[in-house]
């Protein structure tokens, strides 16, 4: 059996403190019980799945919506955010209790549902049970606290571990680019060293074939200058000979 037990407030008497303890078999909607305690008299009734289909169809509301309200007035404790007003009215000698749960709107409100509570004969055997069931809630809260506590404690140990591990990998990240870099700045510059080596090379074939092409150029000045003075040397000699060859007597 499901239970639940909420602090709430009459909205005839906002500082009056009642609890309200909800119990039910699976669902909601196949009916619930109720217990409510002021501490010193406690008086308890259930309703049936009958009275929750009956309620929805008297309000034209879907049944499953209808179970929806109920859950979030009487289960989950809405009451804090304005949305849900219980009423209590007792007869004087405390035999019956009317309780209803209502439903605020922006103009008004409207009645989910009300029944009558008859007054438990030992309420003082309910107030320990409520107790008790408080204390078992607390209990589980505690053990679930408890267990959140370690898997937290394990998950920081885990992300510790991550982190040192993460540490490692860009320290080893860093290493290996600072290793890439240098690497790539001895390859960038043996390759600059050789491309000077070749523009050197280049340049210094450039100037010796400048240098052969002076010399070719000088030679064949040289040659040419040379055949002109054999051919002045020629004509001359052959003139002289002209020349002695006419002023002899014939």
């Amino acid at each position: 059996m499901e239970k639940t037990l909420n602090r709430i407030h009459p909205v005839s008497d906002p500082e009056a403190t009642y609890f309200l303890q909800v119990s039910w078999e699976k669902d909601l909607g196949a009916g619930f019980g109720v217990i409510l305690s002021d501490g010193q008299c406690a008086w308890t009734g259930t309703v049936s799945e009958a009275e929750i289909s009956r309620e929805a169809d008297d309000m034209e509301m879907n049944r499953e919506k209808y179970v929806e309200e109920l859950k979030k007035a009487l289960i989950t404790g809405d009451e804090s955010a304005g949305k849900y007003n219980f009423a209590i009215s007792r007869d004087e000698e405390n035999t019956e209790c009317h309780f209803s749960y209502e439903r605020n709107l922006k103009d008004g409100s409207f009645t989910l549902g009300s029944l009558k509570l008859q007054k438990v004969s030992s309420p003082a055997e309910v107030v320990r049970e409520l107790i008790g069931y408080c204390l078992d809630c607390l209990g589980r809260l505690q053990a679930k606290n408890e267990h959140l506590q370690k898997e937290n404690e394990r998950l920081f140990s885990d992300w510790s571990d991550v982190e040192k591990r993460l540490e490692k990998c860009v320290e080893a990240k860093e290493e290996l680019e600072a290793d890439l870099y240098s690497r790539f700045i001895l390859v960038l510059n043996e390759k600059k060293a050789k491309i000077r080596n070749l523009q050197k090379l280049l340049n210094e074939a450039k100037e010796s074939a400048a240098d052969d092409k002076c010399t070719r150029d000088s030679t064949a000045t040289t040659q040419m200058a040379t055949g002109r003075e054999n051919d002045y040397d020629g004509s001359t000699d052959e003139e002289s000979e002209n020349l002695t060859r006419a002023s002899l007597p014939s």
